[in-house]
C-alpha cells in the first residue's frame, strides 16, 4: 500500500468532504450542546480561503487516488510580553483517516509529514486540541511522541 501526502487542491473539496462530515459526526455526538448536525460542516468557500492563506496547510493522504485523510494546520505567533516568550507554533486544527482506512499507518504518515514540514517552517512546536472522549485519539497521539500541555475545563450553567 502506497501513501502519498500532497497539499490539497481546490478540487479536491468533493473528496474531502465526507472526511470532514466524518469529524463533525464525532463532534455533534460527543458534544451536542456545542455542534449541530451540519451536512456540509466545511463549506467550499471556506476550504477555498484556507488554501490560499499562506499560514494555513491542508495536506491530504492518498492511495492511488483515492483521499484517505488529510490534516489542517496553521500557523501562529505568539508575540512576547512580559510573562511569555515570543515562539512559533504550528497548531493542527484537524485530522482525519477515512474509518475504512484506520490501523494501516496513514495517520502516521500525515503527522509525520507535519512534524517534518514544520521542522521546515523553524516552528517551537506543534501543538492541537483534542477532546477527552476522543480516547483513540489521544492514545494515537501519545504513541507518536506527544504529551499533554494543559487541559481546558468548564462548568456547564445550564
Amino acid at each position: 500500500m502506497d501513501i502519498s501526502i500532497r497539499n490539497a487542491e481546490q478540487n479536491d473539496y468533493d473528496f474531502l468532504l465526507p472526511l470532514f462530515r466524518q469529524v463533525h459526526k464525532f463532534h455533534v455526538f460527543v458534544r451536542p450542546d456545542l455542534y449541530k448536525e451540519n451536512s456540509t460542516p466545511v463549506e467550499q468557500d471556506f476550504f477555498e480561503s484556507q488554501l490560499i492563506d499562506d499560514k494555513q496547510h491542508i495536506f491530504v493522504a492518498t492511495i492511488g487516488n483515492e483521499i484517505v485523510g488529510f490534516v489542517v494546520t496553521k500557523e501562529e505567533e505568539i508575540n512576547e510580553n512580559s510573562f511569555v516568550r515570543a515562539r512559533k507554533v504550528l497548531f493542527i486544527k484537524s485530522l482525519c483517516v477515512a474509518e475504512t482506512h484506520r490501523k494501516k499507518g496513514i495517520g502516521k504518515k500525515l503527522i509525520k509529514y507535519v512534524f517534518d514540514f514544520g521542522r521546515s517552517l523553524k516552528v517551537d512546536s506543534i501543538e492541537l486540541g483534542v477532546s477527552e472522549e476522543n480516547t483513540s485519539a489521544i492514545e494515537f497521539y501519545r504513541s507518536i511522541g506527544m504529551t499533554t500541555k494543559g487541559r481546558k475545563m468548564e462548568m456547564i450553567l445550564n
